[in-house]
C-alpha cells in the first residue's frame, strides 16, 4: 500500500513573482559603479585559477599530469640521458631530460586535477587572466611562456602561528642541532688536544727554581733563602 503524500503548505498567488520583483528593485536602488578595464586592473582573489605556471626544475617527465588530465590538453616530449657513474667501479645512471612541455588552453577546463597530482611541486596556479589570441590555435602555449607565468604565481599564505611544525622542517632542524652539537664537540677537544700538547712541549724548569745556559754552562736562578741561624745552636 502506498504512502499517502505529505501535506503541501498552500502558497499566495504571485508571492514568487513579488519576490522576484523586490530583488529587482534593491538592485535597480543601488549605485552603478564601472570598472575602467584594462585602466584599471582588478583586483583578483590570491587563489584565482587563471592559467596555469611551469616550474621547469621541478619536473621529471613522470608523466602523471598528461595522464590524469580528463581533457587530454598536455603535452610532453621528452629524451633520456645517459649519466658516468659517479664512482669507479659504479653503475651508470640514466634520467629524463624534458624537450616539450605544453598546454592547450582551449581545450582546459581549470579543474586543477594535473596541479594536485603532481608529486614534485612542478605546476602552480597563476591569477593572470590576460592571455588571449585571435587564432585558437595559438592558445597551445609552451614551456617558455609556462616558465614566465610561474612569476606571477602569488607566495603562499603565512602558516597560522599556533600550528604544528611541519615534520619535513622539524626533521631538518633536529639534523642541523646534531650535526652543530658534534662540531662544537669536535672543536672542544681539537682545542684541549692543543692545550695538552702546548704544555708538554714547554720544559720543565729544574728544582730551586735555577737554569742552566747551554752556551755557557752557567747556572743561573734564585738561590734558596738560608735559614736563620739558631743562637742556641753552638752553645756548650
Amino acid at each position: 500500500m502506498a504512502e499517502p503524500l505529505p501535506p503541501t503548505r498552500s502558497r499566495i498567488p504571485g508571492s514568487g513573482l513579488a519576490k522576484g520583483l523586490a530583488v529587482t528593485l534593491r538592485t535597480m536602488t543601488k549605485k552603478t559603479v564601472t570598472a575602467q578595464y584594462p585602466d584599471a586592473q582588478p583586483e583578483l582573489p590570491p587563489r584565482s585559477r587563471g592559467v596555469i605556471g611551469l616550474f621547469e626544475e621541478n619536473c621529471t617527465v613522470c608523466m602523471l599530469c598528461a595522464r590524469e588530465c580528463p581533457d587530454w590538453c598536455i603535452y610532453i616530449d621528452s629524451h633520456k640521458e645517459t649519466l658516468p657513474a659517479a664512482a669507479p667501479g659504479g653503475r651508470e645512471r640514466s634520467r629524463n631530460v624534458l624537450d616539450r612541455f605544453a598546454i592547450d588552453f582551449s581545450l582546459c577546463m581549470y579543474c586543477g586535477i594535473c596541479i594536485e597530482v603532481c608529486p614534485f611541486d612542478a605546476l602552480f596556479w597563476s591569477p593572470e587572466f590576460e592571455y588571449a589570441e585571435t587564432d585558437i590555435h595559438e592558445l597551445t602555449h609552451e614551456r617558455d611562456k609556462l616558465r614566465e607565468w610561474m612569476w606571477t604565481v602569488p607566495a603562499p599564505p603565512a602558516l597560522d602561528p599556533g600550528a604544528e611544525e611541519p615534520k619535513e622542517l622539524a626533521a631538518a632542524r633536529k639534523t642541523a642541532d646534531k650535526l652543530a652539537a658534534e662540531a662544537a664537540t669536535a672543536a672542544e677537544a681539537a682545542e684541549l688536544a692543543a692545550q695538552t700538547a702546548e704544555q708538554a712541549a714547554q720544559p720543565e724548569p729544574p728544582a730551586g727554581g735555577t737554569t742552566t745556559d747551554a752556551t755557557t754552562g752557567t747556572t743561573t736562578g734564585t738561590p734558596e733563602p738560608s735559614k736563620p741561624s739558631d743562637p742556641q745552636d753552638g752553645a756548650p
